[in-house]
């Protein structure tokens, strides 16, 4: 459900769109990626490796995504840009260097599975650690809100100011220490592993579900882990674009729909990525036969609300909310999800889910 598409400027012009077409790669866009692992990747002279603009459909640019490759062996360009990114590994190995103009270099070590944040500004270069296979990387980014607000590559990518509030360049910054900011949120500006990285219950969204948000090199751009068992779904709610879901374990599918609407229905796996799109509803389903875990990357943190869109909340939206009680919901929702669990052998586990509000 993915596709390349053709760019066409309006009368005013959109500059973040017309930088994408000047940096020369393939924009893919749709409702969702089926593995990030089969993006067609081309070559990247900005980057020195290959990559491929991700512009789902649901990111309505309030930011955006691509993919990128470094060889095996090799190393990408040094970066540096006014917009923030929050980097995941989808396959390799590899270290990253990070320093501030002028300052010392510190170098951390990364696998599949890790997640990071270049600071904002900072200058950054990433190494392909294996001499045999090619490492792969998504980066969620706000390139486009900075784009549209000063319209200028030079000021984004050749600016020297230094953001030492972000990163002055102390040691151990990417250690992967970290610490508890609050309830389910994880302050640390490097995160190993987020496939096993300990997660903390859930309630309020249902299904015996787990969380943990994490708040990224003083980012406002920023993400969260869930994760929910076997036989069970999370409840359907909705909110505003741009929230970039990576499935990191499992299988199952996804509904997504806007209010009174057709659904669709998303399959995934590991390494899909699906982003709902502005005030849709959408719910999580486990169809397989392990619990499934998903990264979604988003605007907002616990520490700097960024957001021109609603956003009600997760009460049920019989009581002015944005989330949608089991007791509610449209039971040919529950009816498909006994199908498609039958078709591995499973029934429902959600009895005990569906008695609680």
């Amino acid at each position: 459900m993915a596709e390349q598409r053709e760019y066409s400027v309006g009368q005013h012009g959109n500059p973040y769109k017309d930088w994408q077409k000047e940096e020369g790669i393939p924009a893919i866009t749709g409702y969702y990626i089926k593995d990030m692992n089969e993006v067609e990747v081309k070559p990247w002279a900005r980057k020195g490796g290959k990559g491929s603009f991700v512009n789902l459909i649901g990111a309505e640019e309030a930011n955006d995504c691509y993919v990128c490759e470094i060889a095996p062996g090799q190393s990408l360009k040094p970066q540096r840009h006014l917009f923030e990114e929050v980097i995941y590994i989808v396959k390799g190995r590899g270290a990253t260097t990070i320093w501030n103009e002028g300052g010392k270099k510190q170098t951390f070590e990364w696998q599949e599975g890790s997640l990071f944040s270049p600071p904002l500004n900072a200058w950054h270069q990433h190494f392909n650690g294996s001499g045999d296979n090619p490492a792969r990387y998504l980066a969620v980014t706000s390139a486009p809100v900075q784009m549209s607000l000063f319209h200028s590559k030079e000021f984004i990518f050749n600016n020297k100011f230094v953001f030492k509030d972000r990163f002055s360049g102390e040691e151990g910054y990417f250690s992967g220490k970290g610490k508890s900011a609050g309830v389910r949120i994880w302050e640390s500006n490097f995160i190993p592993d987020v496939r096993v990285f300990k997660l903390q219950e859930y309630k309020e969204r249902g299904a015996g579900g787990t969380n943990i948000r994490f708040h990224l090199s003083e980012n406002a751009l920023n993400g969260h882990v869930s994760e929910f068992p076997v036989g069970t779904y999370k409840k359907g709610h909705r909110h505003g674009p741009g929230a970039h879901v990576i499935i990191v374990g499992g299988k199952g599918y996804s509904l997504m729909w806007p209010e009174g609407a057709e659904k669709i229905k998303i399959d995934w796996q590991e390494n899909s990525m699906f982003v709902p799109p502005d005030r849709w509803f959408h719910q999580h389903f486990n169809s397989g036969t392990t619990p499934a875990r998903y990264l979604a990357l988003h605007w907002v943190s616990h520490k700097y609300a960024i957001s021109s869109r609603e956003y009600k909340g997760i009460e049920d939206v019989e009581q002015g909310g944005d989330q949608i009680e089991y007791t509610n919901q449209d039971p040919a929702i529950h009816e498909l999800f006994t199908k498609e669990l039958a078709k591995v052998g499973l029934t429902p586990r959600m009895d005990a889910f569906y008695k609680k509000k």
